[in-house]
């Protein structure tokens, strides 16, 4: 479901890395300290605002909003919100944006609307704990994806860190008291990691002819079309209300869930998701992404009222544990190549 071109530079990956051509800054020699630092920076922030949409829309859900009308004006008023400032960006280089018509509507597609659709469509037949465990496989999916292309297993710690953020997953979502799985369920959650995933990869194409407010605001538009098309068709109920939410008690009008839902987890989550995978590369960028659960956990406990257990906390341990393993082999990779290219020289 990816790209040719996509694979194609998958398959020119160092052999003994996870890392791809696909993925600039991540385990390259020259890479700088600085660089590294804000894309771990850059990394953490989105996670943090990506981890507010649940919070955001779940007064709007309980409201009587579907999910379908909450994604569709989610992406919309980012779209909307970052039009003028694209138009600034694009003034000049409209010539720019047909030849990379692949990658936005791989991102609109793909990243935004079928990831997030089929995240809601997973929640209706599984725990929302299951359903967000299964869409958060992409980083697994990545890594499989790039054994597959390249013929080269993964090394040891990267293995090592995928299986403990894994752990640490399972801990955090707490699923062990899930009541069964609807296989139907399972398909959904699986096709929102394969969007989520799509997301990292296109995100971290090091393309100085697209800039990434383009890439996100092209996405959001055709994430949106898409999303109110099945709509139009029937195909996706569409309802939204206009009354009050609750925050935890709090009674506030509707349009606020929806403004934090699209400026700070779409606007703000989007745009720092991109920057963060072209400056880390997808495979870490989608590591630390991991870390969006924990962030969650702590939104809906201040947000909704919803208390984090003991075990939860230590889940969030060992998906930084599992983060720290992955950046390590990164590290560990560029010293040696820089050590191959002085032995060369």
């Amino acid at each position: 479901m990816r790209e040719a071109g996509v694979a194609e530079r998958m398959g020119q990956a160092d052999p003994g890395s996870t890392t791809t051509a696909a993925e600039p800054g991540a385990g390259h020699a020259g890479a700088s300290p600085k660089r590294s630092l804000f894309g771990f920076g850059i990394a953490l922030f989105s996670a943090i605002v990506f981890a507010t949409s649940g919070s955001f829309a779940k007064p709007l859900l309980e409201a009587g909003w579907t999910s379908g009308a909450a994604v569709g004006a989610r992406m919309l008023g980012a779209a909307l919100v970052l039009l003028l400032p694209t138009l600034w960006v694009l003034r000049g280089k409209w010539h720019t944006v047909a030849p990379n018509w692949k990658p936005i509507v791989l991102f609109g597609v793909f990243g935004v609307a079928i990831c997030q659709f089929s995240y809601f469509q997973a929640v209706q037949y599984l725990d929302v704990s299951v359903a967000l465990l299964l869409e958060y496989m992409a980083p697994i999916l990545i890594v499989l994806a790039v054994w597959a292309v390249t013929r080269r297993s993964p090394r040891l710690l990267t293995i090592l860190g995928a299986v403990t953020s894994v752990v640490g997953l399972v801990l955090v979502l707490d699923v062990s008291g899930a009541k069964g799985v609807e296989p139907l369920g399972v398909m959904w959650g699986l096709i929102a990691a394969v969007g989520l995933a799509v997301f990292f990869v296109v995100g971290a194409q090091q393309n100085d002819s697209l800039n990434p407010l383009v890439l996100t605001t092209g996405g959001l538009l055709v994430g949106s079309a898409l999303i109110f098309g099945l709509g139009a068709l029937g195909l996706l109920p569409m309802r939204a209300t206009f009354g009050t939410v609750s925050f935890s008690g709090f009674e506030t009008e509707w349009w606020v869930a929806l403004a934090g839902l699209t400026i700070i987890a779409a606007v703000l989550a989007y745009l720092s998701g991109i920057f963060a995978a072209r400056a880390l590369g997808a495979t870490l960028a989608s590591f630390i992404g991991l870390t969006e659960v924990i962030f969650a956990v702590t939104w809906a406990w201040l947000l909704l009222g919803e208390m984090p257990a003991a075990i939860q906390l230590l889940g969030g341990l060992c998906i930084v544990a599992g983060v720290i393993l992955v950046r390590a082999d990164e590290l560990r990779q560029a010293r040696k190549l820089v050590r191959n290219a002085g032995a060369v020289v």
